[in-house]
Parts: C-alpha cells; sequence; structure tokens
C-alpha cells in the first residue's frame, strides 16, 4: 500500500485527489493539511511515502515546506509538487529545494494515478522536460557538480543520461543490454557519488556540470 499526504489549500482540489486515489487498491490518503507550515508535522505523525504538494498556500508555500522536509527529515517522502501551470517559476525552485517531481492540475485521472506510482516506485523520472527548462540558464562547466559528475564512469555516465530522457531502470537495462540489477547499482552509484537523494536531483546536477546541454536531446 502506497501511503499519500495532501498539502493544499484548496478542498475542492484536496477532495477530489482524496476520491481518486481512495478508489485505488494500492493507494490511501492517509493525512492533509491546507497550508505550508503543517506539512512537516502531517509527515512526521502518519509517515506518507509521498506528499503532493502544492505550490501556492498561505503563510508557507510549497518551495519553503520542500526545504524544511528535505532538511528536517533524514528520509523524507517523495515529494510532488502540485500546480496549474507547468511552466511556473515556482515549480522549478521546488525541483532545486529537492521535489522529486510535479504533476498539473489538469492532468488526466490515470495519469495522476500513474505519476503517484512511478514516485513511489523511484525508478523513474517524470517530466524530464521540466528539468531541461530549468536548467536551461545554467550550462556550467565550471559548476561545483562538474567535479563530481566527472568522477563517474563512462557506464554512470551513459545511465545519467538515459535517466535524463525519463527512462524507467528496466528501460535503461535493455538500452544498453546489461540486467536491471545492474542498472540498480549504477544508479546507487551515481547518487552517491554525487551527493544527491534521487534521479531528479541528479539529472539536475549533470545538467549543472555541463554533462548535458539545455537545448537538446540528453
Amino acid at each position: 500500500m502506497i501511503r499519500l499526504a495532501l498539502a493544499d489549500d484548496e478542498a475542492l482540489v484536496r477532495a477530489g485527489l482524496r476520491a481518486l486515489l481512495n478508489a485505488e487498491p494500492d493507494l490511501s490518503v492517509v493525512a492533509e493539511t491546507d497550508d505550508g507550515t503543517g506539512v512537516l508535522d502531517m509527515v512526521r505523525r502518519h509517515r506518507p511515502d509521498v506528499v503532493l504538494m502544492d505550490v501556492r498556500m498561505p503563510r508557507m508555500d510549497g518551495i519553503a515546506a520542500t526545504r524544511a522536509l528535505i532538511a528536517a527529515l533524514d528520509t523524507p517522502p517523495k515529494i510532488v509538487v502540485v500546480t496549474t501551470f507547468e511552466n511556473d517559476d515556482h515549480v522549478h525552485a521546488c525541483l532545486r529545494a529537492g521535489a522529486d517531481a510535479f504533476l498539473l492540475k489538469r492532468a488526466r485521472p490515470e495519469d495522476i494515478l500513474t505519476a503517484v506510482r512511478v514516485v513511489a516506485q523511484g525508478d523513474a523520472l517524470l517530466f524530464p522536460a521540466a528539468i531541461r527548462s530549468l536548467a536551461a540558464a545554467s550550462p556550467h562547466p565550471g559548476h561545483p557538480a562538474a567535479a563530481a559528475v566527472g568522477a563517474l564512469t563512462q557506464r554512470e555516465a551513459e545511465t545519467l543520461r538515459l535517466m535524463a530522457r525519463g527512462h524507467s531502470n528496466t528501460e535503461i537495462a535493455a538500452e544498453l543490454f546489461v540486467g536491471v540489477q545492474t542498472v540498480k547499482t549504477h544508479v546507487s552509484n551515481i547518487l552517491a557519488k554525487l551527493g544527491v537523494r534521487d534521479r531528479t536531483q541528479a539529472v539536475i546536477a549533470a545538467y549543472d556540470s555541463g554533462l548535458i546541454q539545455p537545448g537538446g536531446a540528453p
């Protein structure tokens, strides 16, 4: 069972998401809050696997709430930013702060369900186009991430490029003609060498370092 928590100041949005998610046998909404200031306490009390986080909330927005979770918890839940606009600068700030992915509020119900499951599983990157947009202003070969990315082996770098395309571990294994367990080992090594907690942050580091060029195919 995937345990979910909702952070959104709009009661109607929370109600819609709750009904959609609770209708699935493998998903359960275990907690809700209407303000970013309540997110940390909610997560500590209920230990959800995934938090669906609104960007714009009163008193504390989704960016600050995301930072608070990442800073306060050794093993924070997956954080999915929920937003109205795909090109919202606040979404980019949330991803930089440590969020794992984002959902559009206008997404189809089946896409929301798929996204939640993908994020909970943690072996694929959602919406890589958003990461390319995020990195568009930062092709920095001299960026601090460059040294860490430079320590990757050739196969790890290839794996990172495929991660940036949104490939799952299974898809990467097929592309590289290796086993899924080998890919999992590469991904673990990449995260450790880059000092990041998830695939999203690894791909951001790849763009920051210049390993992947914004505006082009990863």
